[in-house]
């Protein structure tokens, strides 16, 4: 795949974020803020791709027509410049292979495909719904690996027949099987992409071409200099980098979870995006304090202070 960013062995460029869903008031998407946030996401967090209708984007609560919508305006504000990839993965392989060929009507670059969740299918059928979505359209994928949230992994041997695919390019680790991860990179020519902020750097250090990020939509500049630093050989300030914004992991990653604490980051550096959607409920007023103090611990400079 020729990028939008002109990247060969990174597919989806290298920094992207995991877009939250701005919504309003009333719990409507709010299409404008949706633009907006791509455009300060790729202009000042210096990512170079995004990915839309993932789990920091609420996905479960938004309807496909929401989801095309979505990935038709960040398309519109940034798809110049930045490489678009929209989520497609649900638990039923019919309804990912529809919002897989919508993606594909739409314009998106690319696919993000999560392991279906909840059902936990055998490996056999990790692998049939896998090869299904990616045979609907002529779009790249990205293999979601999060047994977190799946119940299930991917395991190594289905990575392997899943990676004969020609458009199956990608891994987004959230496993944190660093070895297994690293062995799949010298067995195969899938590109590995960080999907765990905690562990960035070391991914990097195995070899990952990149990151998908929620911390991103506050030091996603700061990221991105880590990359840029690390492919250069200069591992001392990547690391230095890395203890910068480790506060700002803790902040966002390890207390609510990614999508509320990401809004509520992105409310105090002025750029507000709205609540969330229930089943998630807003940040409580103690949360909101810890992150503030894990923000300005990590650097990141506030405006509703």
């Amino acid at each position: 795949m020729a990028s939008p960013t002109g990247t060969i062995d990174a597919p989806f460029g290298r920094m992207l974020t995991a877009m939250v869903t701005p919504f309003t008031d009333d719990g409507a998407v709010d299409y404008k803020a949706v633009r907006r946030l791509a455009t300060y996401l790729v202009d000042e967090q210096r990512n170079d791709g995004l990915i839309v209708s993932g789990t920091t984007g609420e996905s479960p609560t938004t309807s496909d027509d929401e989801k095309a919508r979505i990935l038709a305006a960040v398309l519109e504000a940034v798809g110049d410049r930045a490489t678009v990839v929209a989520g497609a993965g649900t638990n039923d392989t019919r309804h990912s292979v529809e919002l897989a060929e919508r993606a594909a009507r739409e314009g998106a670059h690319g696919l993000l495909v999560v392991t279906p969740y909840y059902s936990k299918p055998p490996q056999e059928g990790l692998y049939r719904h896998f090869s299904a979505v990616a045979d609907a359209t002529d779009l790249p994928v990205m293999l979601y690996d999060i047994p977190g949230r799946s119940g299930v992994p991917i395991k190594t041997e289905t990575l392997l027949r899943l990676a004969q695919h020609d458009r199956i390019v990608a891994v987004k680790d959230a496993k944190g099987d660093l070895f297994a991860g690293s062995q799949m990179m010298s067995m195969t020519d899938l590109a590995f992409y960080s999907g765990d902020d905690l562990l960035n750097l070391a991914w990097l250090s195995l070899g990952a071409v990149g990151f998908v990020s929620v911390v991103g939509h506050v030091v996603g500049a700061d990221l991105a200099r880590m990359i840029q630093l690390h492919r250069g050989g200069d591992v001392d300030q990547a690391l230095v980098i890395h203890r910068q914004v480790a506060p700002v992991v803790d902040g966002i990653m390890l207390s609510a979870g990614g999508a509320i604490m990401a809004k509520a980051a992105l409310s105090m550096v002025g750029v507000p995006v709205g609540p969330v959607r229930l089943p998630l409920v807003s940040a409580t007023e103690k949360q909101i304090a810890e992150l503030r103090a894990c923000l300005v611990a990590g650097g990141v400079k506030l405006t509703d202070a």
